[in-house]
This record gives C-alpha cells, structure tokens and sequence, in this order.
C-alpha cells in the first residue's frame, strides 16, 4: 500500500498535495492528482496525468482535488480513471497546509482564495474569497517544518500579499518568534499589496532571502485596466525601484502575459521593455488561454499565431536577460543551499553546482563559471 501525489501547478499545491499525502489512512493505496486551472494548458496535463497514473498502477484509487476539479467537478467524475472527486476549496476556513521538498526546503500556505477577480483568471472562482491562516498556526506550521528538516520556507498562497494583517507584519513575527528560521522565502506577490513594513523587512532583515517574483502580467496601462489588475506600469517599476534601494542585491522574477484580448503590438512591446524597466532576471511568460466564464474570454481575441509569436518574444528576451545575469555573478562570493547532492540556489536563487556538497547544507562559495544555465561554484 502507498500514496502518490501528482501535483500539477502552483507551489501553494504542492503545500496541500503532501498535507493530504500525510493525512491518508495507513492502508491506503491512492493516487491524488491536485489539478490545475491556471490555463487551458494545465487541464490538458491534468487529464493526462490522471490516465498515465491509471495506467501505471492500475489498481490505485485515483482521487482528484484541486483548482481544475473544483471548476468542474462533473468532466472529471466522469473520467473511467478517476474513482474520486474532492471539493471543497472555496468554503471554511485556510488551513496552514505544508509541502517538504527535496527533504531541505518546505512550502507552507498562509492564504488561500482571492477577493480581486482579474478578468482573465478562473482561480478566485475555484478558491473562493481570500482567507489568512492565523499567526499561530504558521508558526506551529513552520515549527514542524523545521523538526521535520526544513533548511528553507517559503511562504505562499493564491494571493499571500493579501494576508490579514499584512505580510510583512506576519514575517516580522514569524522571524522573532522562530529563531531556528535562518531562510524565509515569498512566492509570488502582488505589487500594489506590498506594505511598508514589508519593504523595511526588505531593507533590515538578511534571513529573508533577496529574490521578489511579481505578478505583473503585463507592462501597458490599457492591457492592465481590461484585465482589472490594481496597478499601473509606473508602480510596477517603482515597486522595483523600492525593492532595489532597500535591498541592493535583490533579484526580480515576474509573470507576464503574452497576446491579452485586444493587445495591439505596441502594447506588447510595452511588455517587452518591462523586462528590462523592472530588471527581471526570471520571466515566467504565459501565452494567453481563455479561461471559462470569465471576462477575458469574451474579449476580441488575438490571433493564436500572433500570441504564440509575441509569447515566444519575450521568452526570448527574458532567456537574454537571465543569461546576462548570470554571467555577471562570475567571480561573485554567493551563499548557496543544497537542495539536492551538488545543486542547489544562491539567496538570490541563481541555480548552483558545487561537486560534493551534500543536500542541507549551507555553503559560501565563489562563482568560477557558468553551464547551460547554471553557476558553477568553488569553495570561497
């Protein structure tokens, strides 16, 4: 008898994925597939992660949960694979779910659910309104992380700026309240959710790691308004401008949307110069996928080429910029975790090998090249 988890999407899965893995009975034999609603994309990959799995071990109980089941839980039932069907996401309270990987860095949910319902996004459907966990349970979350071996946690949620109470003032309590916590980590943030007491954190406190991934989306006013996001391009660059200041070897990823319904080319060179506006080092660029029953769908649509093409663009600048980036380090004295024997990332999350550092430990080496996307690192 064993469980399987099958995580498709988000970090803030993975965090549910292994908590539900840890909860099964001691004679289960189960297979969960926690799906994926992002795109179009990720439900294809779901339904055929679900039929390999079947395939592969076919007297397992497939049970599916997440955000692509809870959208539509009925085509998944259907499914001759899948034997369950667990809802549940968008009621009750948030629960302080975890995730171990790799047996040295730990994912811990904060939040979970969104209030803002940006035009192209089924998820705050999926998860229901926004919902914090509360301090104590993160820290007991954390607590048993850290027992467990975590050298690493990374804080997430579907929207973790919108934690109750501010981020910032649950990592500055966290930090005190954990000594043991020598590397906190933040998924994905909102920029115009940033508060102050998160960018003094920023500024004051070395054991939150210096690499900030934005949900940007896009870098042209008029794409942001139509796709109802609360910033506008000149406070995404001064939220980075911010960070920098605070933090002068901070690092920068960002989402970006490529081919948003009636996005003209010069609105996508907007993006385009984004990358370079707001110095990102790790794009994660999607090409738009019309989600059901939400406003962008019903928008004049791009061509598929034309979105293919300018997503292809800007995977392409933001691959030039990174390559960049990590030349630059050569020489550098960087700080790295071991994730796995020999790899791991600097604070700044620059992937790293150093031959023979074995998986937890924290090492201070120095920069001596660069291989197919990777530092290569000597003892400093």
């Amino acid at each position: 008898m064993s469980v399987e988890a099958i995580t498709l999407g988000c970090r803030l899965n993975f965090a549910e994925s292994e908590t539900l893995k840890r909860s099964a009975p001691a004679d289960a034999d189960w297979i969960l597939v926690n799906s994926c609603a992002v795109t179009n994309e990720a439900v294809r990959q779901t339904r055929q992660a679900i039929r390999r799995a079947k395939r592969d071990r076919p007297d397992a109980r497939v049970i599916v949960t997440g955000c692509a089941a809870e959208l539509d839980p009925q085509s998944f039932s259907t499914m001759p694979e899948v034997d369950e069907v667990r809802t549940g996401h968008t009621a009750g309270p948030a629960l302080a779910s975890a995730g171990l990987l790799h047996k040295v860095k730990s994912f811990v949910a904060v939040q979970t659910g969104c209030d803002h319902s940006c035009t192209f996004c089924s998820i705050w459907q999926a998860r229901g309104p926004s919902r914090s966990v509360p301090f104590e349970e993160v820290r007991r979350a954390v607590a048993l992380e850290i027992d467990r071996g975590a050298q690493e946690i990374v804080l997430t949620g579907v929207d973790v700026t919108d934690y109750e109470g501010g981020l910032g003032t649950l990592c500055q309590r966290l930090l005190a309240a954990e000594p043991r916590l020598q590397r906190l980590r933040l998924s994905s943030l909102d920029s115009v959710e940033m508060d102050e007491a998160l960018l003094e954190l920023i500024a004051s406190e070395p054991r939150l790691m210096p690499h900030f991934h934005l949900s940007l989306q896009a870098g042209d006013d008029m794409v942001l308004k139509r796709m109802k996001r609360r910033h506008n391009r000149a406070q995404a660059v001064r939220t980075v401008e911010r960070i920098k200041a605070a933090r002068p070897d901070a690092t920068i990823g960002a989402d970006l949307i490529a081919g948003f319904p009636t996005e003209t080319e010069d609105m996508a060179l907007n993006t385009l110069k984004l990358l370079d506006d707001c110095d990102v080092i790790a794009g994660h660029i999607f090409p738009f996928s019309p989600r059901p029953n939400t406003p962008a769908a019903r928008m004049p649509q791009v061509e598929r080429e034309i979105v293919k093409a300018r997503a292809a663009r800007l995977r392409e600048a933001a691959a030039v910029r990174r390559a960049g980036w990590l030349e630059a380090l050569v020489g550098s004295r960087q700080r790295m975790l071991v994730e796995a024997p020999g790899k791991g990332h600097t604070d700044a999350f620059a992937p790293v090998r150093l031959d023979g550092a074995a998986r937890g430990e924290v090492h201070d080496v120095r920069i001596s090249g660069v291989s197919t996307g990777e530092l290569i690192a000597v003892p400093a």
